[in-house]
């Protein structure tokens, strides 16, 4: 099962506060255990929302949204691709993970549709 992980923003990382060098070996140690047993396949931390664009779609016509974006907790700052047996697997990962964070912090497990979704 292929899943996205969302790391959400947090009102240090909507200010671009970067984490100190600790937090950065922890980050690093943990994405290379993830790579050692196969499990990640991608990833990267995001710019804060200031530095972002959306694009609205409304019938043909496109409207270009300039960031920040609220509320900050709903947004993402980082992310993961990851390739695990089953959602149990992916939360038992997660829990290992030391917190992306300077505060309390969420992150999110999202599987990816996959072919057999979308057969009759």
């Amino acid at each position: 099962m292929k899943c996205m992980i969302f790391v959400k923003a947090s009102n240090d990382s909507e200010k671009g506060t970067m984490p100190g060098p600790e937090l950065l070996a922890a980050m690093g140690k943990y994405n290379e255990e993830l790579f050692n047993a196969g499990i990640m396949k991608g990833g990267g931390g995001l710019k804060p929302t200031s530095q972002g664009k959306r694009v609205r779609f409304s019938g043909a016509h496109r409207t270009v949204i300039d960031g920040p974006f609220v509320p900050t907790e709903e947004q993402v700052a980082g992310y993961w691709m990851w390739e695990v047996k089953s959602m149990d697997e992916a939360v038992e990962w997660l829990k290992l993970c030391p917190n992306p964070m300077l505060t309390d912090s969420d992150i999110e497990i999202r599987p990816e549709f996959e072919a057999a979704d979308f057969e009759g």
